[in-house]
């Protein structure tokens, strides 16, 4: 998947493509005459959105519900990096036509994302995602500085999905001495695979991916990574809607507070096999 949604300090960021038909998400009083709200949501993306089912997909329709407003889920595939995904999910939509949705589900809350992207509003944070590394039994714990942490993957083999933070990261560790045994993949469930098989003896990559690539597969160790040369190693989880849409992100605000404060976030989450961490903001 050659995304950089997860890790957006890693993108590019062009705005090249031209030709879109002019499209804007609707106001929540448009959208409440409808009787529905759009939710973008990416294709392909356990556990987070699946071919209609995954995290996202469920807390999207608990906000629906909050809010007495029915849920229509629309499935975008990753374009090059996260601008250009807030481009055809929320305030342009695709120069092949596809039009944009009234919210976007997956989008870091970040000042210098939200710096680079005025079009739209990022807010709502429901999950503190974080850095991790699934490793066999007989692999030391991954902590401490990179020289005693990762020194074991200067002999072993260790999993990455290629072009994003944890890929980066292990590239350039130890003055790149790892580089001869990081394995890219084109996702963390392919490396997970290769973990199961016993090809590799860790992976890193995001722990609510990790996790449920490894299912109930109690062979391995799945820990934060807590590096102190590893310093952007979480992220809050939220959504973002067209940059003058107020209404509709206090309205989702206020509908996901309610969702955090009853307990209905933290079990979609259980539900789903993934460690719940709230986030602070």
């Amino acid at each position: 998947m050659k995304t950089n949604r997860r890790h957006f300090l890693l993108a590019a960021g062009a705005l090249a493509l031209a030709g879109s038909l002019p499209a804007r998400a609707d106001s929540l009083e448009e959208i409440r005459k409808r009787g529905s709200l759009r939710v973008a949501v990416y294709n392909n993306f356990p556990p987070y959105s699946q071919q209609g089912k995954g995290i996202d997909v469920e807390l999207a329709e608990a906000l629906g519900k909050q809010l007495g407003i029915a849920v229509q889920i629309a499935g975008y595939n990753a374009d090059e990096d996260m601008d250009d995904d807030l481009r055809n999910m929320v305030w342009k939509g695709h120069y092949l036509g596809t039009q944009p949705s009234d919210v976007m589900m997956h989008v870091p809350v970040d000042s210098y994302l939200q710096g680079k992207n005025d079009k739209v509003k990022i807010f709502g944070p429901y999950h503190l995602e974080s850095i991790a590394v699934a490793r066999l039994q007989r692999i030391n714990p991954i902590r401490g500085s990179a020289a005693n942490a990762l020194e074991v993957f200067t002999r072993e083999k260790i999993g990455v999905e290629g072009r994003t933070l944890a890929d980066g990261f292990l590239l350039g560790a130890l003055n790149g001495r790892l580089r001869d045994n990081v394995v890219h993949f084109a996702s963390v469930a392919a490396a997970v695979d290769k973990l199961k098989a016993g090809e590799l003896a860790a992976v890193m990559g995001s722990r609510s991916e990790i996790e449920a690539a490894l299912g109930k597969d109690g062979r391995f160790v799945v820990e934060a990574v807590q590096m102190p040369e590893l310093k952007f190693n979480h992220w809050p989880l939220g959504m973002a809607v067209k940059a003058d849409e107020n209404a509709l992100a206090e309205a989702l605000a206020g509908a996901l507070k309610e969702l955090q404060k009853n307990g209905t976030v933290a079990a979609i989450f259980a539900r789903n096999g993934i460690t719940y961490l709230a986030p602070t903001l």
